[in-house]
C-alpha cells in the first residue's frame, strides 16, 4: 500500500487503555491505514520521524465556549496548538443556534467575558446563513474549521428563541403549551441533525449583559419543572447528554438533579455531565462527597459523571472585572453598572463598602471563591509600591481592612489593577486524588472565553505531565480519560487511534513536559480587534498535531493552509467509526509537502 504519511517509531497510544509501544503507521485518505511493528514504505508519503515521541489520537476539550470565535476565527489555533483535535461547545445553556445577535451578545458577554461588540459584529456577518440546527452545522462546515467540533443545544438559547428573551427571563412568565411542544421540537431537530444533547444552567451567578435585560439571570435558570421533565424525556430516550451546573446558592438542589439520572421503570438512564468535581479552596470537604455521590447514583442505575479540570484553577483579573463577584450581592451591584463614574461612586460609599466586608466576611454563604484577598496578588498596577503584593499586605500597610485597599486601588486605577489567584486544585495530592475517580471527566477548560481571566488550553499535557513525572496513573490511562473515554461517552466518533480510525493526532515530546506547561502569557486576538487574552505556550511539547490525516500545527507553526482550507468537521453523534468528508483531504501536494 501506498501512504500519505508515515509515522515512524513512536511509542503509540491507541485511545482505549490498552499497553503502547513502539509502532509505526501509516495514513491514507485521512484515516489510520496500517498499525505495524515493522517499518511501512514510504515512497510518496511524508514521513514523520517520532522516535522518542509519543504518538496518540488527538485530545478532547468537552467544554468550551468558541461559539461565536468559530465562525470568525474557525482554526481554532489556540487549542490544536496543543494537541486538541476535537472541541465540544454550546456549553452553559448558551448557544447560537436559534437566538438572534442582540439576544445572544446579551447572554454571551458578561457570563463568558466575551466582548460584547465583536459578539454583535460576528454574528451580525453570519448569523443569517442559518435558521435550524442542521443548518447551523452546515454554516459551520461551510468554515475552514481546524479541528473537528461538536455542540450542545444550549437551554438558554433554545427558551429565548421560542419565548422571546425578556419572557424567558421572568419569573413570572411560564411558557404555554404551545411553547412547551416547541422547544420539544427544536431539541429533537437538533438531536437528529448529530448534536450531542442539551446544556442548562440552574446556577443564578450568571447574568445578562446589555441595557434591556442587564442582570436578570440566564433563561435557563427560570425553566419550570415540567418544561424540564419534557426535555429530560427526549435526551433520555435518545441516550443524549444533559450537561447541567447546580444551583450553587443551594445545594440541595444537587440531589433532585442525581436522582434524575437515574432510569426508572424500565427508563434509560439520562447521561448527565455536571459542572464540577474541584478542591475548592473555600470548602474543603466537597471533594470528599462528589465521588461517592456519582458512585451511588451509578449503581442505582444513573449515568452520572462530574466534569474536572486536572489543573490548579488560578484565575486573572483587571480590576473588579471578574466572574466570582457575581456570587455576592455587593460583587454583583458593582458589575451591573457599566458606566465607569457610576461604579466608582458606588465603590466609594460607605454603605456599599459596608456591605461589601460584611458579605467579604460571611463564611456560612455558599462560594467558590475563598474571599480571601490575602490570596490575591497585585502583578500589575500604575502604583508600582503595589506590585508584587496581595491586596491584604497593601491594606496592612496602608492600616485599612483588605476589601478597602482592594476598592481604593480599583477606584484609582480601574482595570489597570491586574491581579491572580488560585481558586481551587491547589493540592496536588487532592488534585491527583479527583483525577483518577471513575466518577470525573476531563474537561473544563472554558476555552474561548474569560480571555483575559484564564488559559487552560494545554491541560492534557498538564495532565500527561503529572502521570509521567508522579506516577499516580499510567500513562496509558491518562491518555484514555483525555481521548477514548471521552468520545465513548458523548457518543462520537473521536478519542482512538487504531486502524480504520480517522488520523486525529498528536505526537508529543515527553521530554518537554516540563514546568514551562504552567506557565500563562498574552496574545492578541485578531478576531477580537486584537485583545490580549491569557493563552499557553509550550511549543516544544507538541511535535504535531494532525487533523484527518493532515499535519496543521507542529513545532510551534501552523501549516500554510491552516485557517484557509477546512480539515475538521462538524461530528454528529452516532456516526460510523472513520468517518471522514472528503473534502478535507488535501491533494497530493499538500501531502508530500
Amino acid at each position: 500500500m501506498r501512504f500519505d504519511v508515515i509515522i515512524r517509531g513512536g511509542r503509540w497510544f491507541d485511545g482505549t487503555g490498552a499497553p503502547s509501544a513502539i509502532r509505526t503507521l501509516g495514513i491514507k485518505d485521512g484515516k489510520v491505514a496500517a498499525v505495524s511493528a515493522a517499518d511501512l514504505p514510504a515512497e510518496g508519503a511524508r514521513v514523520v520521524d517520532a522516535s522518542g515521541k509519543w504518538v496518540m489520537p488527538g485530545f478532547i476539550d468537552i467544554h468550551t465556549h468558541y461559539d461565536v470565535e468559530a465562525l470568525a476565527a474557525p482554526g481554532l489555533g489556540e487549542s490544536v496548538r496543543h494537541g486538541v483535535t476535537t472541541v465540544v461547545f454550546g456549553s452553559c445553556s448558551l448557544g447560537t443556534v436559534h437566538v438572534e445577535p442582540l439576544d445572544a451578545a446579551d447572554l454571551f458577554s458578561r457570563v463568558e467575558a466575551v466582548p460584547r461588540e465583536h459578539v454583535l459584529s460576528i454574528l451580525g456577518r453570519h448569523r443569517d446563513t442559518w435558521g435550524s440546527a442542521a443548518e447551523y452545522i452546515a454554516a459551520l462546515e461551510d468554515r475552514p474549521l481546524g479541528p473537528n467540533v461538536t455542540a450542545f443545544l444550549g437551554h438558554s438559547d433554545l427558551r429565548a428563541a421560542v419565548m422571546g428573551l425578556g419572557r424567558s427571563t421572568d419569573a413570572k412568565a411560564a411558557p404555554t403549551g404551545a411553547e412547551l411542544r416547541r422547544m420539544e421540537l427544536l431539541l429533537v431537530d437538533a438531536l437528529r441533525a448529530g448534536m450531542i444533547g442539551m446544556s442548562e444552567m440552574r446556577n443564578p451567578w450568571d447574568k445578562l449583559d446589555g441595557d434591556r435585560y442587564r442582570s436578570r439571570t440566564l433563561p435557563s435558570t427560570f425553566g419550570t419543572r415540567a418544561e424540564r421533565r419534557r426535555l429530560y424525556r427526549i435526551l433520555r430516550s435518545s441516550g443524549r447528554v444533559l450537561q447541567s451546573i447546580p444551583n450553587l446558592n443551594l445545594p440541595v438542589s444537587l440531589i433532585p438533579a442525581l436522582l434524575a439520572s437515574i432510569g426508572r421503570g424500565g427508563t434509560k438512564p439520562l447521561k448527565t455531565s455536571y459542572l464540577t468535581a474541584a478542591d475548592v479552596k473555600a470548602n474543603p470537604f466537597l471533594m470528599h462527597i462528589m465521588g461517592p455521590l456519582a458512585r451511588a447514583v451509578n449503581r442505582l442505575g444513573g449515568d452520572f459523571r462530574w466534569q474536572h479540570l486536572p489543573v490548579p484553577f488560578q484565575v486573572f483579573a483587571d480590576g473588579i472585572d471578574l466572574v466570582v463577584f457575581e456570587e455576592f450581592g455587593a460583587g454583583a451591584a458593582a458589575l451591573h453598572l457599566k458606566d465607569e463614574v457610576e461604579r466608582n461612586a458606588l465603590l466609594q460609599d460607605e454603605a456599599y463598602r459596608r456591605r461589601f466586608r460584611r458579605e467579604y466576611e460571611n463564611r456560612w454563604t455558599p462560594r467558590v471563591w475563598h474571599r480571601d484577598l490575602y490570596d490575591a496578588h497585585i502583578v500589575d498596577c500604575p502604583d508600582a509600591s503595589a506590585v508584587g503584593r496581595t491586596f491584604g499586605q497593601v491594606g496592612d500597610e496602608r492600616g485599612v481592612h483588605p476589601v478597602d485597599a482592594f476598592l481604593d486601588l480599583v477606584v484609582e486605577h480601574g482595570p489597570k489593577v491586574r491581579w491572580h489567584t488560585t481558586i481551587s486544585n491547589h493540592r496536588p495530592q487532592a488534585l491527583n486524588h479527583l483525577s483518577s475517580l471513575p466518577e470525573v471527566q476531563m474537561g473544563f477548560s472554558d476555552a474561548g472565553a474569560h480571555l483575559r481571566n484564564m488559559a487552560f488550553y494545554n491541560f492534557p499535557l498538564r495532565l500527561l505531565r503529572r502521570a509521567h513525572h508522579e506516577g499516580f496513573m499510567t500513562i496509558e490511562r491518562a491518555v484514555h480519560r483525555l481521548t477514548g473515554e471521552l468520545g465513548s461517552w458523548y457518543g462520537l466518533d473521536a478519542g482512538f487511534l487504531r486502524e480504520g480510525d480517522r488520523a486525529d493526532l498528536v505526537i508529543v515530546d515527553p521530554d518537554h513536559l516540563g514546568p514551562e506547561l504552567d506557565q500563562a502569557q498574552e496574545a492578541p486576538v485578531e478576531a477580537f480587534g486584537g485583545l490580549r487574552r491569557m493563552v499557553n505556550r509550550n511549543d516544544a511539547t507538541v511535535v504535531a498535531t494532525f487533523v484527518a490525516g493532515t499535519r496543521i500545527f507542529g513545532a510551534g507553526e501552523y501549516a500554510p493552509e491552516f485557517g484557509r482550507r477546512r480539515t475538521g468537521r462538524f461530528l454528529r453523534a452516532g456516526e460510523p467509526r472513520g468517518t471522514v468528508d472528503p473534502r478535507t483531504l488535501p491533494g497530493p501536494a499538500a501531502i508530500v509537502g
